[in-house]
C-alpha cells in the first residue's frame, strides 16, 4: 500500500509537472494525490469500488478547497491534478480493446463502471464545490 501512494504522488506530481503548475505547487498537488488514492486504498475493502472511488474524489476535492484557500490559488490547481490517480483509465482501455475483439458483453460491462466511477468523480467535486459555494460559507 506504501508504494502505490508514493506512485500515486508521483504520477500526480509529474502530472502537475506536463500541465505547467508552478513550482511553488507542486508539492501540495502531489500530496493531494497521494492522500486521496490512499483513502481509495483505505476503503477499497469495505464497500464498492465506486463508493471507494467517490470517497477519494471527495477527499481530494476538500483538500483542494483547504488549499485554494491557504494557498490563495485555484482551487483547479489541486483538483485536477489530485483526481488523476482516480481516474478510470485502465477500464476504459478494457472497455475499448473488448469492442475490437467482438466481445461486446465484457465491453458494455466495463463501459458502465467506467462511467459510473466518472459519475461518483463528478458528483464528489460537485457536492465539495456546492457546499463550499453556499451563502452560510461566505462568512
Amino acid at each position: 500500500m506504501i508504494i502505490q501512494v508514493i506512485a500515486a504522488f508521483f504520477a500526480t506530481l509529474f502530472f502537475s509537472i506536463i500541465f505547467n503548475i508552478s513550482k511553488n505547487q507542486l508539492l501540495y498537488c502531489g500530496i493531494n494525490g497521494a492522500i486521496g488514492w490512499l483513502v481509495y486504498l483505505l476503503t477499497i475493502n469495505m464497500d464498492s469500488i465506486i463508493f471507494s472511488t467517490f470517497l477519494g474524489a471527495l477527499t481530494i476535492s476538500i483538500i483542494a478547497h483547504i488549499l485554494s484557500k491557504i494557498r490563495k490559488a485555484p482551487v483547479t490547481i489541486y483538483l485536477i491534478a489530485g483526481i488523476i490517480p482516480l481516474v478510470p483509465g485502465a477500464i476504459l482501455y478494457k472497455a475499448i480493446y473488448n469492442i475490437v475483439i467482438q466481445d461486446y458483453d465484457m465491453s458494455t460491462y466495463y463501459g458502465i463502471q467506467a462511467t459510473q466511477l466518472a459519475c461518483a468523480i463528478a458528483v464528489a467535486v460537485f457536492l465539495v464545490a456546492s457546499v463550499t459555494k453556499s451563502p452560510r460559507m461566505k462568512k
